[in-house]
């Protein structure tokens, strides 16, 4: 299984959107600091993932929520999430 995920930095509130085989394995990695993209962003909360069993549709779904319309959706996806963290 192939995972894409949407962690959120605890520090700028931004979000890092990336693909593993192993997402906890993946987490933890990031919030250690062991990513150069994001080792001065840390810690993470994960906030959104999806499985998908090919790699080659894992990197194109990747590929689309960085663009400004998976962002829309990742923003729709977790709104329960953001009104739970402002209110």
């Amino acid at each position: 299984m192939y995972y894409v995920y949407v962690l959120e930095s605890k520090k700028d509130s931004d979000y890092y959107i990336g693909r593993t085989r192993n997402i906890k394995k993946r987490f933890d990695e990031h919030n250690a600091g062991l990513s150069k993209a994001t080792m001065h962003r840390k810690p993470f909360v994960l906030i959104y993932f999806e499985g998908s069993i090919k790699m080659k549709d894992a990197i194109h779904r990747e590929k689309y929520l960085k663009t400004s319309w998976g962002k829309k959706y990742i923003k729709t996806r977790v709104k329960n999430y953001l009104i739970g963290k402002d209110g």
